[in-house]
């Protein structure tokens, strides 16, 4: 269950939602409760393996 990043169209309110499946509802803006939203790239986090705890951004497309 991903959790993905929206802009609303109608008052650029940014906002994240937990989506349960693609598709299954319609995604409103919680400020202004509009439709028009448009799903945004996200930055991810990649945590190490190695036990250091370092974490690292990541642009979308992997360019940082």
């Amino acid at each position: 269950m991903p959790i993905y990043e929206y802009k609303c169209e109608d008052c650029n309110n940014c906002f994240e939602k937990l989506v349960f499946s693609p598709g299954s509802e319609s995604i409103k803006c919680p400020k202004c409760r509009s439709k028009q939203v448009t799903r945004l790239m996200s930055y991810t986090n990649i945590c190490s393996q190695s036990g250091s705890g370092k974490c690292s951004s990541r642009v979308p497309g992997g360019f940082s």
